[in-house]
């Protein structure tokens, strides 16, 4: 009976138990699908808030720096311009001007012919004294200097209230750049009381965006028989600066007596004193020769000075004449007789081995991003026949753009549309250009690497910047990929100027220093950063100070706060001009750019142009 019982009470847990897992395996089935469709749901209605919400967040290493997906490569920059999100009346203004400009320039009734401004100009210019103070001791030299080209001045150095009595002579070129001093294609300066020296001096030099080259200095002495010559002419000719000058060629009675007595013929020495004088009237000759430029006063040849590679004769459409001096004609003759025909748009040359290369589906390394101007035609050719036919942009492993901002002129931006579509390489981010919003194109530039090219490393550079891209990308490769890094000419414990041409107040900055920055003609950022600066603009919490470099150091030094930063710094990346095995060099004009790529090309070391 007890085992009967035993084994219906077995029978019974037997029966539970196989209802018990039936019952489990159908609420399995049922979570199963109820997960499935939780699934479907969340899949369908919340993907593209999960990419919404990606765009907007930093990445927080370096190990996720890429977006999954691309903006579209178009004419215009992808970076959100919202005219109301900032409370600057310059930004607000610039956006809405740029959004009505760019409008019209979208307009298919557009049609704009470029004035044609070839044609004869005067052999000759003259003005009087009078005449030349009343047009801003300036004459205008319509077509420029050609070979034979020669320019006379007839005036005399003034009594000078200070101590020092200096005047200076200038050929001047095109205003290039808006808010900078036209370039000196020649600067002639003499300093008839001397400077640190104490004695007579001419100096000669050139000076290109407010960036001056190696002076010629004449002090006296000849030019020795060992240094290059100009067509034949010594750089400096000899001269005396008064009878207390240690270099009088006067003979001791001793030496006289002592050529007497051995019968040696005496030669005639002429010992010319220094050219100007005050109060003393002159006649200056410059003239433009094969090699360079030769000045002559009073009939003797003073000094000659080589013409520098960043300026053609055709460059100097103006003399003009400053400091201590009482100008009472002035005379060019022997001019181009046709104009050149100087448009900044005949510069372009519309053929495909120009047109930058498609970009890739994946594989961009280093993005360059330049800052140009919008009628910097000139510019932006010479980038594209130099350094921006290296290898590895031909291949697309680095992609370069030019961003640029619209122009008050129309006609300028009309060309300027046509460059873009044609070319493919310029980015126009839709504002009115002005100095103040130049940062505006360094966002746009950090958008484009991050969104368009999903590069690895995102270089700042402007369009007369010379780049060694070989050296730039090891540079690069050599920071550990995990580490965030800002490479560049770095500035620690910068000083803001509080006076003069790019003062900063105190409600614009009022701490003492700046945070690190790298000087803006060329710098290379991780894309991190990159797309910190971006996620902030979008959200409108970037702060947008005037000098883009500055701004730049500012975001860094924000990212470093939460990321670790690297700061690499090395005077290769050129703020003044060249230096030798640069990675990048400044204010280099179009012909400059030229004869850099051409020394790189045959020597494969970077090398200096303009250092006779």
């Amino acid at each position: 009976m007890i085992d009967r019982k035993l084994q219906c009470e077995e029978m019974k847990r037997g029966r539970v138990g196989k209802s018990l897992v039936a019952l489990s395996r159908q609420r399995f089935i049922y979570i199963l699908i109820a997960l499935a469709l939780f699934y479907l749901v969340f899949f369908t209605l919340e993907i593209p808030f999960v990419f919404t919400l990606t765009q907007h967040q930093p990445s927080p290493t370096r190990a996720h720096p890429h977006v999954h997906f691309r903006r579209p490569n178009g004419v215009v920059s992808g970076l959100l311009l919202n005219h109301a999100a900032f409370d600057s009346d310059l930004y607000q203004s610039a956006c809405r001007a740029g959004k009505a400009v760019w409008a019209d320039l979208q307009s298919p009734a557009l049609v704009w012919k470029p004035q044609n401004r070839s044609g004869p100009c005067p052999r000759s210019v003259s003005v009087s004294g009078p005449e030349f103070l009343g047009r801003g001791s300036v004459m205008v030299i319509p077509c420029g200097l050609t070979l034979g080209s020669h320019v006379t001045v007839v005036g005399k150095p003034l009594r000078a209230q200070r101590r020092r009595c200096q005047f200076v002579m200038e050929l001047q070129g095109l205003e290039t750049v808006e808010a900078e001093d036209p370039p000196r294609v020649l600067h002639f300066n003499p300093r008839l009381k001397g400077d640190w020296s104490g004695k007579p001096v001419i100096e000669l030099n050139t000076c290109y965006r407010m960036h001056w080259g190696s002076a010629l200095r004449c002090d006296g002495w000849k030019s020795r028989a060992a240094e290059d010559t100009v067509d034949g002419l010594v750089k400096c000719e000899k001269w005396i600066g008064g009878d207390d000058d240690d270099r009088h060629a006067e003979e001791s009675q001793a030496a006289w007596w002592l050529k007497r007595l051995i019968g040696r013929t005496k030669h005639v020495m002429v010992d010319w004193p220094f050219p100007f004088s005050e109060n003393k009237l002159f006649v200056l000759t410059l003239s433009a020769g094969l090699e360079g430029y030769h000045v002559n006063v009073d009939g003797r040849h003073v000094t000659s000075f080589p013409y520098r590679t960043g300026f053609t004769l055709e460059d100097a459409t103006g003399l003009s004449l400053s400091g201590d001096i009482d100008v009472h004609s002035v005379f060019a003759a022997s001019l181009p007789s046709v104009h050149p025909n100087i448009s900044p748009q005949q510069h372009l040359e519309f053929l495909t081995r120009w047109r930058a290369p498609t970009l890739p589906r994946f594989g961009v390394e280093l993005f360059i991003g330049i800052l140009s101007a919008g009628n910097h035609f000139a510019e932006r050719m010479a980038l594209r026949r130099s350094w921006m036919q290296h290898r590895f942009i031909k291949s697309s492993k680095v992609v370069a753009r030019f961003f640029v901002a619209l122009h008050p002129r129309k006609e300028v931006n009309v060309e300027l549309k046509k460059e873009a579509e044609y070319f493919g390489d310029v980015v126009i981010v839709p504002y009115m250009d002005n100095y103040d919003l130049v940062v505006l194109k360094t966002v746009a530039i950090c958008e484009y690497g991050v969104y368009t090219v999903s590069a690895d490393y995102i270089m700042k550079g402007d369009d007369d910047t010379f780049v060694k891209v070989d050296a730039v990308m090891n540079l690069a490769r050599n920071v550990p990929y995990s580490m965030s890094f800002y490479i560049g000419n770095i500035n620690f414990h910068h000083k803001p100027l509080r006076r003069g041409k790019w003062a900063v107040t105190y409600a614009e900055w009022p701490q003492d220093y700046y945070p690190p920055y790298a000087n803006g003609p060329g710098y290379i950022l991780s894309s991190d950063i990159a797309h910190y600066i971006v996620s902030e603009f979008e959200v409108h919490k970037l702060r947008l100070f005037k000098m883009e470099d500055v701004s730049m150091g500012m975001w860094v030094e924000q990212f470093n706060r939460t990321n670790p930063v690297h700061y690499l710094h090395s005077i290769k990346f050129c703020q003044f001009g060249c230096v030798e095995n640069y990675y990048t060099a400044h204010y280099q004009s179009p012909r400059q750019m030229t004869c850099l790529w051409n020394k790189l090309q045959k020597q494969t070391r970077p090398q200096c142009c303009n250092m006779r």
